[in-house]
C-alpha cells in the first residue's frame, strides 16, 4: 500500500538480556521465544485488534487503531509469559520489555515511521524486564479507562528526540514488575559517577572449557587498560567477578555498583580461530550504545589479547566520552566542559573545531585552573592546530601551550597524557630528538596512546629511521581503526612510499589519507606530487590546487616557501636529500613554481 499519514498506539517489545540468555542456551532459548510468539504473543495482538508491522530480531513493532486495546494486550501479554515461564529458573526466564507511545506515523506495508514510532522504541528501553513504560499521551487516554496504577518517572531525555518525554511505568495488579517494584522501596540511589563502568567477565562460548583462562584475561586486560583512562571509574575486577554466570539484569547490576555502563562480551575459540564479542551498555536504560566483534587466529594468545584488549580499551574511550558529553546538563562544571571539548576533538580537525574545543578546555580551566586535565587538554589542541596549519598564530599558541603543559607535569609527572602533549610540542617546535622520549615515556605509562605511536613514527621519519615508520603507525591503526585522525597515519605511511620511490603504493595511501581528512591541505599537497611524478598530470594540477585552496595562505605558493617551512625536510641530509628528489620534484611537476 502507498504511504500514509494516521494516529495510532505504537507498540514496541523486545527481549530483556536476550544476548545473555542467548550464550547460556542458544537453542532453547530460541525454540521457548518461538513458541511464546506462536501460542501467546501473535493471537492476543489479533484478539486485540491490533497488526504486528515487523519482528525486529529478539523484539518486534506493533500498531493498534485503539490505546485501550494496545495497553490490554500489553498487560495479557506480560501476564501471560509470566505464567508460562513459571517453572524457569528466574535467571533464565524471557521477559519482555513493553513501551507504548500514541503518535502520528508515516505507515506503508510493512513498516511505520516517524518520531512516534522511535519514542516508542526509548519507552521500552526504560521498562523494567517484564514492565511496561508508557508516555503522557497514553497515560492521559486510558486513566479513566482501565484499573491501572502509573509510577510518574518524570522527564526523560531520549536519543534523537528534541524535547524531554513524560514517562510513565504502569503498574497492573500481579504483574511482575509490579511485584519487584514492592519490594524495592527506601531512599533513593546515589546518582552514578561520570565515565563509570563495569566490565563483567568475559563468557567462554569455547567448546574448550580450558579456554576460561583467556576470556579472564581479556575480561582483566579491558578493565586495567580502561583505569587508565582519564577521569574513569572502573569497578575492581574482584568485584566484577562476583557476577560470573549470573543473569542479572543490567539495571540492577548498575544500581547495586553505582555504575552508567556495563561492558560485557564472549570469547569463542574454534580450531585456530578466536572470536570475540563486545558491547557496551547504557545501564539506566539498558540501551546498547556500541558492540564490536573481532575475529582473528590464534597464534601467539599473548600478543592476540593485547591487541584484542587495546583496541576495546581505544574504542570505549571514545564512545564513553561522546556518550557522556551528549547528557543534558544544567549547570556544567569543569568535568562537563572538558568531555565536551574531547568530543568535539572526536571530529576531523578544522579551524573551527580547534575553535570550539579550545573554547571548552579555556571554560574547564576558568572554573578549575589547576585541573591537570583541562591544562593537558588546551595545551593539546594550541599544538595540534599548530601542528595542522589551522591558526595565523602558532607562535603565541606554542608559548601558551609550553606553559599549560609544564604546570601539568609539575603537577602529575606520571601522567602519560601530558608526556604526549609534550612530545607534540617538541615536535611542533622541531625539537625532534628531545620529543622522541617523551612518547616512549607516554607508551611505558600507556601502550594504549595511539597518539603517541603516531607522533613517535613521525620523529622516526624525521630523523631518518624510516624502516621502523611503518610498523609504528600500522600498530596504530590496527588499535584504533575507526580513529577520527586515522588519515594522518595513512598520509604517513604514503609519504614514506613516496620517499622512497614506491609512487604507486604512495597513492594508495594518500588517496585513503585524503578521503579520511579531506579537510587537511597536506594530503592534497603530497597527493599532487605523487600524481605529478606518476604522469598524471591534470589529477596533480587539481590536488596542489585543492591544497592552495584548504591552505588559505602562502605556504604552497612556491617550493621556497615551502622548503622554509620547518618539516622533514630541514632535519637529516638524508631525509633532506629524498625530499628534494622527491617530494619537491612532484610539486614542481604538479606546476609550483621554484620561487
Amino acid at each position: 500500500m502507498a504511504s500514509v499519514r494516521r494516529l495510532t498506539a505504537i507498540f514496541a517489545a523486545d527481549v530483556a538480556r536476550y544476548s545473555r540468555l542467548m550464550g547460556a542456551d542458544e537453542e532453547g532459548t530460541h525454540e521457548r521465544l518461538k513458541a511464546h510468539r506462536g501460542e501467546l504473543v501473535d493471537p492476543k495482538v489479533k484478539e486485540r485488534r491490533g497488526r504486528i508491522v515487523k519482528n525486529t530480531g529478539d523484539g518486534f513493532l506493533a500498531e493498534f487503531a485503539s490505546v485501550v486495546d494496545a495497553v490490554r494486550c500489553a498487560v495479557e501479554v506480560q501476564r501471560g509469559l509470566a505464567e508460562r515461564e513459571r517453572e524457569v529458573p528466574d535467571e533464565q526466564r524471557i521477559r519482555f520489555r513493553i513501551g507504548i507511545n500514541l503518535g502520528d506515523v508515516i505507515a506503508e506495508e510493512h513498516d511505520i515511521f516517524g518520531d512516534g514510532v522511535n519514542v516508542a522504541a526509548r519507552l521500552e528501553a526504560l521498562a523494567e524486564p517484564g514492565g511496561i513504560c508508557i508516555s503522557r499521551m497514553v497515560r492521559d487516554q486510558i486513566r479513566d479507562k482501565l484499573p491501572y496504577s502509573f509510577e510518574d518517572m518524570g522527564e526523560q531525555s531520549v536519543k534523537n528526540i528534541a524535547r524531554p518525554v513524560q514517562v510513565y511505568a504502569l503498574r497492573p495488579a500481579g504483574s511482575p514488575a509490579a511485584s519487584a517494584s514492592s519490594t524495592t522501596s527506601g531512599s533513593p540511589p546515589v546518582a552514578a559517577p561520570r565515565l563509570s563502568v563495569v566490565v563483567l567477565p568475559f563468557t567462554n562460548l569455547s567448546d574448550d572449557g580450558e579456554q576460561q583462562y583467556f576470556a579472564d584475561g581479556i575480561t582483566e586486560d579491558v578493565t586495567t587498560d580502561l583505569s587508565r583512562l582519564a577521569n574513569m571509574f572502573v569497578i575492581s575486577r574482584n568485584t566484577a567477578f562476583t557476577y560470573r554466570n549470573k543473569l542479572i539484569e543490567t539495571k540492577q547490576i548498575g544500581r547495586e555498583l553505582g555504575v552508567r555502563y556495563v561492558l560485557e562480551g564472549s570469547v569463542r575459540r574454534s580450531g585456530s580461530q578466536v572470536r570475540v564479542s563486545a558491547q557496551l551498555i547504557d545501564a539506566a536504560t539498558d540501551a546498547h550504545l556500541w558492540a564490536e566483534r573481532f575475529d582473528h587466529a590464534t597464534g601467539d594468545l599473548f600478543v592476540l589479547q593485547n591487541e584484542i584488549t587495546s583496541r576495546i580499551a581505544n574504542a570505549l574511550g571514545v564512545e564513553l566520552i561522546a556518550a557522556e558529553a551528549a547528557q543534558p546538563t544544567e549547570h556544567p562544571d569543569a568535568l562537563d566542559y572538558i568531555l565536551r571539548g574531547r568530543a568535539e576533538g572526536l571530529k576531523s580537525p578544522s579551524r573551527d573545531s580547534y575553535v570550539e574545543r579550545i573554547s571548552m578546555f579555556e571554560d574547564a580551566l576558568a572554573l578549575d585552573p589547576q585541573s591537570v586535565e583541562g591544562q593537558s587538554r588546551l595545551a593539546h589542541s594550541l599544538v595540534g592546530r599548530a601542528l595542522d596549519l589551522s591558526t595565523d598564530s602558532a607562535t603565541a599558541d606554542l608559548a601558551r601551550a609550553e606553559g599549560l603543559v609544564a604546570e601539568a607535569l609539575a603537577a602529575s609527572p606520571r601522567s602519560a597524557y601530558a608526556h604526549f602533549v609534550k612530545g607534540q610540542l617538541l615536535r611542533a617546535q622541531g625539537r625532534i630528538e628531545e620529543a622522541i622520549p617523551e612518547y616512549e615515556t607516554a607508551l611505558a605509562l600507556d601502550h594504549n596512546s595511539v597518539g603517541a605511536l603516531h607522533g613517535l613514527a613521525l620523529c622516526k621519519l624525521f630523523t631518518g629511521a624510516m624502516e621502523e615508520t611503518i610498523p609504528l603507525e600500522e600498530q596504530a591503526i590496527r588499535l584504533s581503526p575507526r580513529d577520527p585522525v586515522v588519515g594522518n597515519r595513512y598520509g604517513v605511511i604514503g609519504t614514506v612510499h613516496l620517499l622512497q620511490s614506491r609512487t604507486d603504493e604512495a597513492i594508495v595511501w594518500l588517496e585513503k589519507a585524503r578521503s579520511a581528512i579531506p579537510g587537511t591541505p597536506v594530503a592534497h599537497a603530497y597527493l599532487a606530487s605523487a600524481y605529478a611524478l606518476r604522469g598524471e598530470t591534470e589529477r596533480a594540477t587539481t590536488e596542489l590546487a585543492e591544497a592552495r585552496r584548504l591552505d588559505g595562505g602562502d605556504l604552497f605558493s612556491s617550493v621556497a616557501r615551502l622548503r622554509a617551512f620547518p618539516g622533514a625536510w630541514s632535519g637529516v641530509p638524508k631525509i633532506r636529500a629524498l625530499y628534494e628528489a622527491t617530494y619537491f620534484a612532484g610539486l614542481r611537476k604538479a606546476g609550483m613554481p621554484e620561487e
